[in-house]
């Protein structure tokens, strides 16, 4: 068994949809970055990168390189998926958590826990997903951002 942490944050901007585990989320900014910028499953990714000994997703997917520029992190989710079951490893379980003041998380979750289920191909009982504020503390709670932490056991 290998245990892997991934952390991540991204700045709220207007001009972007908000994509938070493949989920569309109506608000009135969105996360810059050079792919989605789902900090969800950008987490979860190094998460799962980080059990495995892989790296992070800086190193796999360069936001210098034009193929990636807003690609669904979703997609490379899956090529996480794919590159972790190259080195024989299943994964296990995902825990993680969206640090964000607004907008409420908690009517998505469900359908966040389904994309990525299907992205990884596991069940969607071996994913939990919860959500919090920061009671109006530091940049999330100040609404500048929106951050996700996520751990990952492989077997």
């Amino acid at each position: 068994m290998r245990i892997g942490i991934g952390y991540d944050v991204h700045k709220l901007v207007d001009g972007r949809r908000l994509i938070i585990g493949g989920e569309t989320i109506p608000y009135e900014k969105g996360l810059l970055g050079h792919s989605d910028a789902d900090v969800l499953t950008h987490a979860i990714m190094d998460a799962i990168l980080g059990a495995a000994s892989l790296g992070d997703i800086g190193k796999l997917f360069p936001d210098n390189d034009s193929t990636y520029k807003d690609i669904s992190s979703i997609e490379l989710l899956e090529i996480v998926r794919t590159k972790v079951e190259e080195k024989g490893y299943k994964i296990g379980n995902i825990d993680s958590t969206i640090i964000a003041q607004k907008p409420k998380m908690a009517p998505y979750i469900p359908l966040m826990v389904k994309n990525i289920s299907n992205a990884l191909n596991i069940e969607e009982s071996d994913i939990n997903i919860k959500a919090t504020t920061e009671e109006g503390l530091g940049f999330t709670g100040e609404g500048l951002g929106i951050s996700a932490q996520a751990i990952c056991l492989l077997t």
